[in-house]
């Protein structure tokens, strides 16, 4: 699964509004649903928070990677949030998160589709300058451009 086939700028906001995880988690998923990626926001928000329960998916860096294979996903995305003020995400470095990539794999998808995402998604967030680059693109066409790598 290619990153371009995932995101696309309806599927980003650099201004995350949310203060606090399960609202960052909502206002990802109201994106995921107005471009027809979900077919049920409250379903798929609690797909995500059940596997958000298990461990905590902020990484460290500022950086977090909520997740879900569920029954209502028509096709696997990904969709991208910046917060200036930083969210509390229990992190395993206890700092705050400033950018959130939230995974949508269909339920019935191939198993390990969503860790090939995360695979893909963490070998790259490992570089500072790949961090710096999302934290700073001015706009959505540039974070697609971070990301997809052109």
């Amino acid at each position: 699964m290619q990153m371009e086939n995932l995101i696309n700028e309806q599927l980003i906001t650099l201004e995350l509004k949310a203060g606090e995880k399960k609202a960052a988690i909502e206002e990802l998923s109201g994106l995921l649903m107005e471009n027809g990626c979900i077919t049920n926001t409250k379903t798929f928000v609690q797909d995500v928070l059940t596997r958000e329960s298990l461990s905590t998916t902020g990484i460290g860096f500022g950086v977090a990677i909520p997740h879900a294979r569920s029954m209502s996903v028509n096709r696997p995305a990904l969709a991208f949030g910046r917060s200036g003020a930083g969210i509390n995400w229990n992190s395993l470095d206890g700092q705050p998160v400033h950018m959130v990539f939230l995974i949508a794999v269909p339920a019935e998808s191939a198993e390990n589709e969503h860790l090939k995402i995360l695979s893909a998604l963490s070998r790259k967030l490992i570089h500072e300058d790949f961090r710096r680059r999302l934290e700073e693109a001015p706009d959505e066409s540039q974070v697609v451009a971070t990301l997809t790598g052109n």
